[in-house]
């Protein structure tokens, strides 16, 4: 090695030396300054600390809205910006110590809200952190699957209205046929017959039927020109009927009764006179006009001893529609 490299070598290393005593020199500095802003900053931050608190309990003492809570808190954040900055132009305090004093002055009125009373009840900083929901989108329905069973509102409607609809239809149907008049054969029973027909109303009653044939009988039998319709009954098929009935109640419901229908009202035959009923099912008979003074007298022989009370539950003799097979 010739002496000019040896004297590059030893250039180099003391270069390298002198650097290394600047940087040790650097990173002392470092440290101390760091040391007098760590010092500075937590003694002011403390004071500040204290006397903003103070500052703000003393100004929100009993029930305080929230609007006026930030009023007082800004206020105060504001005036201590004021003096860190008047002392960081003294030379006190660097701008990067101002900001950190800053912020942390920021936590703490954040967290002196949360102590104080007031109308907020911490909502808005829920709402704040609310995450939106995406509503979940409906699965579209199998058009091969039977609903039927299932509720359906605009169905239950429909069937509603529709039921309405066929009501009132029925209702008009039967006013109209009330309206209708029908031939009612009777005959006036007193141990003999002594027919008659009159016309009268599918919606008259019984009652009203036996107070026309007061009437139409009163001039031939003298006990009757007294009589009201409560004192008579009217028999038919050796069924006693009440007198709130109408006639349309029996054509409706096409009852029957011991010995024939009881809405065929019009029959052409004679008052059945035989005691073997199964002879005459099947035909309509004229309805009984009776007192019931005479029925009381006789009713222990034929033919009033087969007479019962009508009751609507009950079937009588054989189903209507066996009557083509007599």
């Amino acid at each position: 090695m010739s002496r000019a490299d040896e004297g590059r070598l030893i250039h180099l290393a003391k270069k390298r030396e002198r650097e290394k005593e600047d940087i040790e020199k650097q990173l002392r500095k470092l440290e101390e300054d760091k040391e007098k802003c760590k010092v500075g900053i937590t003694t002011k931050f403390t004071a500040n600390y204290e006397t903003m608190e103070e500052s703000v309990k003393s100004k929100t003492y009993g029930l305080v809205s929230l609007d006026d809570m930030k009023n007082i808190q800004k206020n105060e954040i504001s005036n201590r910006d004021l003096q860190v900055a008047r002392g960081s132009a003294s030379g006190s305090t660097s701008t990067k110590d101002l900001e950190e004093a800053r912020e942390k002055e920021e936590h703490v009125a954040k967290h002196t809200q949360k102590r104080v009373l007031s109308f907020a009840f911490e909502d808005e900083e829920e709402e704040e952190d609310v995450v939106p929901i995406i509503p979940k989108k409906r699965v579209g329905m199998d058009p091969t699957v039977d609903t039927s069973f299932l509720p359906d509102k605009e169905r239950e409607e429909f069937l509603r209205k529709k039921k309405e609809e066929l009501a009132a239809e029925w209702r008009v149907k039967q006013n109209t046929e009330k309206n209708e008049e029908i031939t009612v054969a009777y005959a006036y029973w007193d141990g003999s017959s002594h027919r008659k027909n009159m016309k009268i109303k599918k919606g008259n009653t019984i009652s009203q039927c036996l107070a026309r044939a007061i009437e139409a009988l009163k001039k031939e039998f003298t006990e009757l020109k007294s009589c009201t319709p409560e004192n008579l009954m009217f028999v038919k098929e050796d069924l006693i009927i009440p007198h709130f009935y109408t006639f349309q109640d029996f054509i409706v419901t096409k009852a029957m009764g011991k010995t024939g229908p009881l809405f065929v009202f019009d029959s052409a035959s004679d008052v059945r006179i035989r005691q073997d009923a199964a002879l005459d099912y099947g035909e309509s008979h004229p309805a009984k006009i009776v007192l019931r003074s005479w029925y009381e007298k006789n009713k222990h022989i034929y033919p009033a001893s087969r007479w019962e009370p009508f009751v609507p539950s009950k079937k009588y003799g054989r189903n209507f529609d066996d009557l083509s097979d007599l």
